[in-house]
């Protein structure tokens, strides 16, 4: 039996994990079921080098903001026969005078704490479900002492997991693409090719639970990515103690009393003593910047001069005109190293030429070369991304990634991301000319979003609908991305035929081949493409609906339509009620 095979009989879940949060130490494991490190106590704290960011990620910055939340995160592995490590959090706080048992060090007045279940196969809505049970019946006991029932959640989910199939609606459980349709509308083909052009693509928005169902829901529209495509979105390795400290706390004293905000400072151990090494003045500076405030005057919290609020809009106000000015400008290739230290080179692609035969994706495809290899070779999947992390964002080693984040601090870093998804207002926000233009919606890209979005409105007060039925349902939503998707490939199979690719929009077109998930399923052969037909699945010749369709798509999507738009009724509104337009000078 080999090492795979052992794993397997071991089930699913690798350790389950309690993450509380110190007044002095700040966040750390409390317990861990089995040990995160061999040979180490339950209790003793221990984690391996390539997980030191865990407490972090398990007890979310500006936790303390919320009685309760759910995370999901990405655990590098801690091997080369490893894969990603799934990570689940179930976070709470109670009040510390409830508690049965009150042990000596909790000095607050509130008690925070998470469970959180490691595990190696993605299954985030059933781990969830399940780990919400428990952690709801942990709190419930008031005495954090009692550890049996976290042993008996690694019993009961090996023993209820085991042999589950990574595949089918449980995968799925709690990503639902109507509700985020529902609230990007048009906007969501919009993220689909943004993650399929390999960007370094931030989501923002709080609570946490809410950040990663968006950011989750968008990979779920991509076949096969959630289940078969992610194993390799996590290689990146923690910054050293060393390097790390003279980034967050160059200017650092050496006392600091208690922590202002759950997991906003930079917590390590220091020396094996334990003790925290961020200055009074640095931890201000963070919290003020959590508050808002971006006038702090740390280098690694500055905003780039560049980059000027009041400047900056959202790329889809921008007016086509000058994107059609844009003039092409020549590719250069690319040069940079995996964390394995592997060069790769990112050669531009003309026609079929360049192109390397039989790239190895490395992921369990299907018989359409799917899922797609975007998450691999130094891109990273991170759906909750903490501050102790950010060094990430401009590690040479990462190409980019996809990563979400509840610190105001990462959305003020914004020449650090190509493009920044605020979900709670449903707008991404792109310095890059060239990518807006790139990722602007064709004529038959507006016709395809349009058919999803009036399905899904006009189901959207069906009680018995709920995202479990067909037509404008969850299922049916990623089945319309997966003929998408597959019209796409099989339309790239015919590269010297322009029409077909039109649809798709030249520019976007031009950058896609430029990416790596696109050099390595044109280089290899795929039998299901047969059966595919190619070209856009609403390609047509134009009508008068679609000068509608662009009108409105426009008139919502920029602040010079929405302006004309309002002044329309309320012009509308002036004739109806006195017979004659108000005129305003």
């Amino acid at each position: 039996m080999d090492a795979q095979d052992k794993d397997e009989a071991k089930g699913p879940v690798l350790h389950i994990v309690v993450v509380g949060f110190h007044h002095k130490k700040g966040c750390q494991v409390e317990f861990s079921y089995p040990p995160l490190v061999p040979d180490a106590e339950h209790d003793s704290g221990l984690l391996p080098e390539e997980w030191r960011y865990l407490p972090f990620l398990a007890l979310p910055d500006g936790a303390h903001n919320y009685q309760e939340d759910t995370v999901f995160f990405h655990l590098p592995p801690l091997s080369a026969e490893q894969k990603c490590v799934y990570g689940v959090s179930c976070y709470r706080q109670i009040e510390a005078k409830t508690l049965k048992v009150r042990q000596a060090d909790v000095t607050r007045e509130t008690v925070q704490k998470s469970v959180c279940v490691l595990s190696r196969v993605p299954l985030y809505g059933l781990l969830q479900a399940k780990l919400q049970l428990i952690t709801h019946a942990y709190f419930e006991e008031k005495d954090f002492s009692q550890i049996s029932i976290l042993k008996e959640l690694y019993e009961h989910m090996n023993g209820s997991l085991r042999g589950s199939s990574v595949e089918g609606s449980q995968v799925y459980l709690g990503l639902s693409p109507r509700d985020l349709i529902l609230h990007f509308q048009h906007k969501i083909l919009i993220l689909f090719k943004l993650i399929l052009l390999e960007k370094k693509v931030m989501f923002y928005v709080s609570p946490v639970n809410r950040l990663v169902g968006a950011l989750m829901t968008v990979l779920s529209l991509f076949p096969g990515l959630v289940e078969h495509g992610l194993v390799d979105s996590s290689h990146y390795r923690p910054q050293s103690s060393v390097s790390e400290e003279l980034s967050l706390t160059s200017e650092s004293g050496s006392g600091a009393d208690e922590f202002v905000s759950v997991s906003v400072t930079d917590l390590r151990e220091h020396q094996g003593e334990g003790e925290a090494c961020a200055s009074q003045r640095q931890k201000e500076q963070i919290h003020s910047g959590a508050n808002g405030d971006s006038n702090g005057d740390s280098n690694f919290l500055k905003p780039p001069s560049r980059t000027s609020p009041d400047s900056e809009s959202d790329w889809e106000t921008l007016d086509p005109g000058v994107l059609d000015e844009l003039k092409d400008h020549a590719e250069t290739p690319e040069v940079f190293e995996s964390p394995s230290g592997t060069p790769i080179t990112s050669q531009p692609l003309s026609g079929a030429g360049g192109i390397t035969p039989g790239l190895v994706s490395g992921l369990e495809e299907d018989q359409y070369g799917l899922p797609l290899a975007i998450f691999t070779k130094g891109y990273l999947c991170l759906p909750y991304m903490a501050l102790q992390q950010h060094h990430l964002l401009s590690d040479v080693s990462i190409r980019g990634f996809v990563a979400g984040a509840t610190n105001i601090l990462f959305r003020q870093q914004r020449h650090l991301s190509d493009a920044i998804v605020e979900v709670e207002e449903a707008r991404i926000q792109t310095q890059d000319l060239e990518l807006r233009r790139a990722l602007s919606l064709t004529t038959a890209d507006l016709r395809f979003v349009d058919y999803l979005v009036k399905h899904v409105t006009e189901n959207r007060d069906d009680v018995f609908l709920d995202g479990t039925g067909w037509e404008g349902g969850d299922e049916w939503i990623r089945a319309q991305f997966t003929l998408y998707l597959h019209s796409l490939l099989a339309s790239a199979l015919h590269q010297d035929n322009e029409r077909l690719l039109a649809d798709y929009g030249a520019p976007f077109i031009t950058a896609w081949r430029m990416t790596h998930n696109y050099r390595v399923w044109i280089s290899n052969k795929h039998p299901g493409m047969t059966h595919i037909t190619a070209g856009h699945p609403f390609q047509g010749q134009y009508s008068v609906a679609d000068v509608k369709l662009r009108l409105s798509h426009s008139v919502q999507n920029s602040e010079r339509g929405k302006k004309i738009g309002n002044a329309m009724m309320t012009t509308s509104r002036s004739v109806v009620q006195t017979g004659r337009p108000s005129v305003s000078l």
